[in-house]
Order: C-alpha cells, then structure tokens, then sequence
C-alpha cells in the first residue's frame, strides 16, 4: 500500500470514529436515536480557452450532518466546525429544534434487522485511485492544453473553442446510526473521480455557430481516452452540425444514441422512485408485473460494480447495498425505495437511499443501467429509410402522471439506413409508456462513463416536430 493509501485510509478510520462519537453523544444528550453522516473531500478544477489559463480552482471541504428522533419528532441540521464545544451546542441545538416539528411514526430509523451487520466486513469496490487523488494543477493544464489543441487543430472549419475543463475529486463518507440500545451501524467510504471535457465551435454559412462538446470520466485516471482523442471528438461532432436544417413535420422512427437515450433512462428513474409511487405522482403506480417496455429492455441499478461511478457497499441509512431489478424484459418489476418511502407503502426499503450531509435521507439510484443489446450502433439504421437520429436533447418536457413526453432534440435525417443531413430544431414527442413499449432494436455500445448508463436505442416511431 502506497504512503497516500494509507493516510487515506487513517482519514476515512478518524471520520467514522467521530461519526460514531458525535451519534452516541446525541443520546447522552436526551435523543432516541440519531443518524450522523461526514463528508470531505478536496477537489481541483482547470480551465484552459483560447490556450490561455482561465480558471483554477482549488478548494478542501468537510461537514457534518445530524438527523435526531425524539418521541417521534425529528430535525436535521449540519455543521462545518467539529470542534468539540461547537459540536456539544450543535446536538443540543439539533435536539431543541426537533421539538418543533410535527411528529411522525413513520420517520425513524432503519431496524437494526435491515441494517449491516455490526463488525459485517463491508464490500471492497475499489473507488480509490491514488493517481487521481495525487493529479496536480500543471499535470491537469496540461491535459486541458492539449485537448482544446485537439480540438483547434482538427480542422481550418474549427473556429473557436468554449474551453477544455479538468477536474479531479477525492472525497471521504462516514456514516453513523445510534439509539438508545447503542450503536446500530457504522460505515465509511472514499473515492475518487477525474473527468475532463472539451466545447468546439464552428461558423455555419447562416453566420449560425455550431458547436459539440465530448468528454471522458473515470474514477481511475488510467481508464480515461486520451486528451488528443476527446479533442478530435468534440471537433468532429461540431462540424457534423454544420449546414443543419429543420424537417417538417412527420411521424418516424428513432434512433437514440447513448447520451440521448441516457436522459430518457433519467425521466424513466423519476417515476420507480418510491417518493413518487407514494405521492401517486407517477404514471407507473400500481403497474407491478406488468408490460411497461419492449422485451427487449431490461433495466437494473447495480450498486455493487466495482469501479462503478455510481458504486456504494451500503446505503445514505446504512443498509446493505443490492443490485435491483426494476424492469425485467419489458416487465415492471419493482420501485426504487428508501425507509421512509417503503414504510408508506408498507414495504421494506431495498437499499436506495441517499443522503447529504445538508439534507434527509431520500430515493437515489447507484449504476443505473439499461442493459445493453446485440445489436451493432449501425445495424440499428439499417431498414430505415426516413427516420431520424438523436444525438442531444434540450429542455424538460416529461409528465410523471401521464407520461407526456415532449422535448426539443437535435441530430441527423436517417435516410436509406445512413445518417445524412443534420437536424436542429425539432421537437420529439410520444407518451413515455408506449416510447419505451415502442423500442424494436437495443444497441451493444453501452456507455459506462456516467452512474446512468445506456446504450443506443432505436424506437419504431414518434413524432417529430418541425416547420
């Protein structure tokens, strides 16, 4: 273990034996039970436009979060100064403004049945990459310098450039639950991530500018493309726009890429999350067991991948992480579940929570993933010989009652199988439930750059607005 490693390692014990420290002095000081989350990190960012250096920024940061039960009534707070007097008058204070708020049975912590097990060896995902957390502001100018570089230099059409960013993040969780039988849970992670991205602009001859950004993230620096490569990718996606032009109105199939089809995975995560299944806020309450997708669509959130962006051994309330199917060959198989959530609908929560240290436990995913298909990104084209092909999408435009979906896209004119002209404003639209039933062809390049991950899609038709 490297000298790094191991000071990482001692951070991550100090934060969870304070965590475990402050949760039993919330007790001493008249709490039914507490839940204390810590979070630090140190995170770098670089910005590089026009080769000149325009941005550095630098910043450490720690916090801690408390969350009090007393005769079930509750109060969050956080504080910045873990000084041992500040923290004293902190809980006191914590406790105080409990009593002000209306009590809930429902709002309690996990049972200790649900949670890890105490002295239970926690899952090593490998989240931590001591190149990353060591990267310097030279070393990441250096590759912002030679990505907008790239980019500049791929061709004459190539005019200007909205920058090259560099960031780079290391950051640390303690998280500790506590009640009057005493300590209930304690765990801690760390983890790292790097990721760099690069804005091209070009002139179209309407004196419109085009432009397209590409970027590449990791938790591990060794796994990130190349600065040269994200460069000449940003480039060439701006000069695909250039002569862009709008289509008339028609109904046609789709392709989505996977950054397209990534965002509908997003809207898709709003509606199986248990918030909104409670609320009655989603178009997929009570829909359990039943057809919501093609066959072709699975879609899982996978916790427990290692080097995974989205990766956790355990929860923002301290039970075990799980992988969760959620949708099953098209079959609705389950929601996406917190305590509190799946108290209200009489369930057990499936390990979905998240938590700030600012904020209350809520309905998070980990990995999202939409599973990737057989089919090759070109073979999906194939048969088309007027369709359409997403590669961005603008705006908001999803109803998570009805499952309206409607949002301004761009991308390029399918004809005879082959992308052709480029497209901009248009908008696309479909009811969400019959989008998803409508998809007859799922691609194989899945993209694990994001915790949303998807690959291409092809849906065999929507509406597409124009002139």
């Amino acid at each position: 273990m490297s000298h790094g490693s191991h000071d990482s390692m001692n951070k991550q014990a100090t934060l969870r034996a304070l965590a475990e420290r402050v949760a039993a002095l919330t007790i001493e000081e008249g709490a039914d039970a507490a839940e204390v989350i810590i979070g630090a990190g140190q995170s770098l960012s670089v910005k590089v436009r026009q080769r000149e250096k325009e941005l550095l920024h630098e910043s450490e940061s720690h916090g801690l979060g408390l969350r009090v039960f007393v005769s079930h009534r509750s109060a969050v707070c956080h504080t910045s100064d873990l000084s041992e007097t500040a923290l004293r008058r902190f809980v006191r204070d914590t406790i105080e403004l409990s009593q002000l708020s209306e009590p809930d049975d429902l709002n309690e912590l996990p049972e200790r049945s649900e949670l890890v097990l105490p002295g239970q060896q926690l899952l090593d995902l490998d989240l931590w990459d001591d190149q990353t957390a060591r990267l310097t502001a030279p070393e990441l100018f250096d590759i912002a310098s030679r990505m907008e570089a790239a980019a500049l230099g791929y061709s004459t059409r190539i005019t200007n450039s909205d920058g090259a960013s560099c960031d780079r993040n290391a950051g640390y969780m303690a998280l500790a639950l506590c009640d009057k039988s005493g300590l209930a849970f304690s765990g801690a992670s760390r983890g790292t991530y790097c990721s760099f991205s690069v804005e091209a602009l070009c002139d179209d001859e309407d004196g419109k500018k085009r432009n397209a950004s590409y970027w590449s993230a990791s938790r591990f620096f060794e796994r990130l493309a190349t600065p040269e490569s994200v460069g000449q990718e940003a480039a060439r996606r701006a000069i695909s726009k250039l002569g862009s032009q709008k289509l008339p109105t028609a109904e046609l199939p789709v392709v989505f890429d996977p950054d397209a089809s990534r965002a509908l995975l997003r809207s898709l995560a709003s509606v199986v999350s248990g918030g909104s299944i409670y609320r009655k806020s989603s178009y997929l309450c009570g829909r359990e067991g039943t057809q919501v997708a093609s066959p072709l669509i699975t879609i899982v959130d996978d916790p427990l991948r290692p080097r995974g962006p989205g990766s956790r051994a355990f929860d923002g309330e301290g039970l075990p992480a799980r992988r969760n199917s959620i949708v099953e060959a098209g079959v609705l198989q389950g929601y996406l579940l917190d305590t509190y959530s799946a108290r209200k609908l009489g369930r057990k929560s499936n390990g979905c929570a998240g938590r700030s240290v600012g904020g209350s436990p809520h309905v998070t995913t980990s990995n999202l993933i939409l599973q990737a298909g057989t089919t090759a990104p070109q073979a999906l084209l194939d048969g088309i010989e007027r369709g359409l092909y997403v590669t961005d999408m603008m705006g908001f435009g999803f109803n998570p009652v009805t499952g309206d979906f409607s949002r301004g896209a761009a991308g390029f004119l399918i004809e005879h199988g082959q992308r052709t002209t480029p497209v901009s404003e248009i908008t696309i639209s479909a009811n969400f439930d019959e989008l998803l039933k409508r998809v007859d062809a799922v691609g194989d390049d899945l993209d694990e750059r994001s915790s949303t991950m998807s690959p291409s899609l092809r849906v065999t038709r929507m509406t597409v607005a124009g002139h």
